[in-house]
């Protein structure tokens, strides 16, 4: 795995995303964020923006998409039962029952 790094895509357009854009999400966020904090983030976003300008750069004609980053198969087991019915014996401890239903008190009302 590349680690991310800004500086790595510095060649590349970047999407215009301003200080402004960076305060008014934190406000609708509700998030108090200082001018210092809000260039930072700024500054990375234009780098996460710029990654994703590069990856949508890279052609992908002709490539199959996949399940996994890796060939492997999942080990299936057989459909079976393996627990007998306990339903009988639940219904028979249950605070009420009515036609094989749990009756519950109304919580809102």
């Amino acid at each position: 795995m590349i680690p991310y790094c800004a500086d790595n895509f510095a060649s590349i357009e970047r999407m215009a995303i301003s200080l402004v854009d960076v305060k008014r999400v934190a406000h609708l966020a509700r998030l108090e964020i200082d001018p210092a904090e809000a260039e930072q983030a700024c500054e990375r976003l234009r780098g996460i923006f710029g990654l994703i300008e590069a990856m949508q750069a890279v052609p992908t004609d002709g490539v199959e998409p996949m399940a996994h980053a890796q060939e492997m198969a999942l080990r299936l087991r057989a459909d079976q039962v393996t627990e007998a019915d306990g339903r009988e014996l639940f219904q028979a401890i249950a605070p009420q029952v009515e036609d094989g239903l749990y009756l519950v008190p109304k919580v809102i009302e």
